[in-house]
């Protein structure tokens, strides 16, 4: 039935949003320069990896030496704009479609993270990551690594439809206000290094 919610609702989108689409692609070719998408490896169902579809946000501004510059320093007035409306986001409607992701779900994070998971924190991998979860309309960003992920197992453990849908509708109204963007200090969020028990001790 989810992944049956997913095709009715993702395939009608990507057809009525597809100007759109267009249109920011050719924004971020002239804004950011080539490379419109940006792609990368992130742990899906039962944590076996998929690429991430996005639009790009950040340049790929690099210092002296050829290292590229912070987060923050490669963020862009038209970068913030992208994420602060959730806009960047559109293109993972192709994951939906694919079937790598859902419409509601655990985010999907850094394959590096996997390892630094406890038992019940691995357990957000139980079910397809999702565009928006039940974390996004709870803080978002601007919760703890921990409460997010206590979030995530939480709807592992509610999950239906009509949960969907409340997700869904709490998404649009939190997209609106713009809320919990990222961490205080920090252009996105901070990075997971583990939750101090024994799985912190396999950090890279």
């Amino acid at each position: 039935m989810k992944r049956l919610f997913d095709l009715a609702v993702s395939l009608p989108l990507l057809l009525l949003l597809s100007p759109l689409l267009a249109g920011l692609a050719l924004a971020v070719r002239l804004k950011l320069g080539p490379g419109v998408f940006f792609r990368q490896k992130r742990p899906g169902l039962h944590s076996q990896p998929f690429e991430i579809l996005k639009f790009r946000t950040m340049t790929d501004a690099r210092d002296a030496s050829g290292q590229l510059l912070p987060d923050a320093d490669r963020l862009p007035a038209f970068g913030r704009f992208l994420r602060s409306t959730s806009l960047d986001e559109l293109p993972e409607l192709l994951n939906v479609v694919a079937g790598d992701m859902s419409l509601v779900g655990p985010r999907p994070l850094l394959m590096q993270y996997l390892p630094r998971y406890s038992p019940r924190q691995a357990r957000r991998h139980e079910v397809r990551p999702g565009i928006t979860g039940w974390a996004q309309v709870n803080g978002r960003n601007a919760v703890t690594w921990e409460e997010k992920f206590e979030m995530d197992v939480w709807y592992v453990e509610h999950q239906s439809l009509t949960l969907d849908l409340k997700i869904l509708w709490l998404t649009f109204l939190t997209v609106l206000r713009r809320e919990g963007i990222s961490q205080p200090g920090q252009a996105t969020a901070q990075e997971f290094m583990g939750s101090g028990g024994p799985e912190a001790k396999n950090k890279e």
